[in-house]
């Protein structure tokens, strides 16, 4: 499991098309057929102990919740951060509070090509 984020800090001003105060952060480049999908946790939920079927991009949209990897030891995530499941990798996430998240699943994802690593523990 891998944790990065997207916080507007690591966008790029959006300078085109008469734009004003915008900034975008790209996050993934795809050459492969890909998913994307809106995830909704409400709050006290959970999406169960799983393994992803092909690499999973979980992007938190809003709120904040938790994530686990292999290990099933719970990583805080929030508004501004994404975790990368590799196929094959057993996760859960949940909230407590609720979190919405888009999820982009392909047989190819690099997010780390546009977006830093988080640290954590």
């Amino acid at each position: 499991m891998k944790i990065y984020k997207f916080s507007k800090e690591n966008g790029k001003k959006v300078e085109k098309y008469q734009s004003y105060l915008a900034t975008y952060v790209k996050m993934i480049h795809t050459n492969e057929a890909a998913t994307i999908g809106y995830m909704y946790i409400e709050e006290e939920g959970t999406v169960g102990y799983h393994e992803a079927p092909i690499p999973q991009l979980f992007i938190v949209a809003e709120g904040e919740g938790w994530v686990t990897g292999e290990n099933q030891k719970r990583i805080s995530i929030k508004r501004g951060e994404a975790v990368l499941w590799e196929k094959g990798e057993w996760h859960t996430s949940g909230s407590e509070t609720g979190m919405t998240a888009i999820v982009i699943q392909s047989e190819e994802l690099h997010p780390e090509t546009f977006m830093e690593r988080k640290k954590h523990a």
